[in-house]
């Protein structure tokens, strides 16, 4: 195959290019670098993932922006899979500076799917969406609260499924503009006749994620604590995500890719069976490195999710799918992977 990944020298785009470049297929990697900039704060290791993947002589590094149409899609008409996760994925920073969210997702997205609409050959895209989609609606989902933790009533002890509604709430601009996107992804299939799976992410985590405050909390929980740095808690810390590690996600991707599916939207994270709050990831980590962490508490973040579990039961029925690293599994690959590479920091 000839895939692209846009956004292809982040977190979940590193991953994606290298399991298919170990497979042997050729393999271009689309991106501007502003994320890594954004999270690193210093040109020093902003590369740290485009270096990582220039081992493998299948795989074609471009640095560009996914908002510059004319260079975006000679690389589109000639994949035969894309992988569009290049976006804006701080909420915060769409709520101070709402434009360059926008652009990059919803504009973005739409020349990415311009440059495939009339193509001669069928395309498959894969787009990473997000649980935002859903607003501030899944706070009203029978919500219930225990030490550590908030949970689901019995309506939703499966999670929220992908029939949730996404209207008639609070979203942020990241969550309006990626939820913009997921719909367009979806005509596009339904009109253009183009494979289309659209991934609705809870938390994701793992190796070669540079976390920070405002995303990637269990990365930066973990960077935060071995470096002895404060944390900041926005809410009460019972904040409950499924939890998904990330060669969990990209099997989860490669599935669809070798299904007969047309199109398909599917909510996707660790499920009711591997959640973490706030608190409880706290724990752990104080726990395994036998310290106490500094933390800090301040006001809720606007239209915060108390709770988001996956309702996974699509996937693992239309896929064969289940995530296979365990909560504490993936904190040890994670802790690990911090520790060999604290010069990262």
């Amino acid at each position: 195959m000839k895939i692209l990944v846009t956004g292809g020298t982040g977190f979940i785009g590193s991953h994606v290019a290298e399991f298919y470049a170990r497979q042997g297929h050729e393999v271009t990697v689309y991106d501007n670098l502003s994320r890594a900039k954004l999270l690193l704060k210093g040109e020093h290791n902003a590369r740290a993932n485009w270096d990582f993947l220039g081992q493998f002589k299948n795989v074609r590094r471009v640095e560009a922006d996914v908002r510059d149409v004319a260079t975006l899609t000679p690389y589109c008409l000639e994949a035969n899979t894309i992988f569009h996760i290049a976006g804006q994925t701080a909420v915060t920073t769409s709520m101070t500076d709402p434009r360059p969210d926008f652009e990059t997702n919803v504009v973005g997205t739409f020349n990415v799917l311009e440059a495939v609409r009339a193509a001669p050959d069928r395309k498959t895209l894969i787009y990473t969406s997000t649980n935002k989609v859903y607003g501030d609606n899944v706070n009203n989902a029978g919500l219930q609260e225990q030490a550590n933790r908030y949970t689901f009533g019995t309506e939703f002890a499966h999670g929220i499924p992908e029939t949730f509604s996404i209207d008639h709430c609070k979203h942020t601009p990241y969550g309006c503009s990626k939820l913009t996107a997921d719909l367009y992804m979806q005509d596009w299939a339904r009109l253009y006749g183009h494979r289309v799976g659209v991934f609705r992410m809870s938390c994701i985590y793992g190796t070669r994620q540079f976390g920070f405050e405002d995303q990637g909390w269990i990365a930066w929980f973990t960077i935060a604590a071995l470096k002895g740095l404060p944390i900041t808690i926005f809410g009460d810390g019972k904040q409950v995500r499924d939890v998904l590690y990330v060669t969990d996600l990209v099997n989860l991707f490669d599935r669809f890719v070798r299904s007969d599916i047309p199109n398909a939207v599917f909510n996707t994270g660790g499920g009711p069976s591997f959640t973490l709050s706030l608190l409880e990831l706290a724990a752990q980590l104080e726990q395994q490195l036998n310290l106490k962490l500094p933390l800090r508490y301040e006001d809720w973040r606007p239209s915060d999710q108390k709770v988001y579990i996956s309702d996974i039961r699509k996937a693992q029925q239309l896929l064969g799918w289940s995530p296979q690293v365990s909560p504490a599994a993936g904190l040890e690959h994670l802790l690990q992977w911090v520790r060999a590479n604290a010069r990262l920091w």
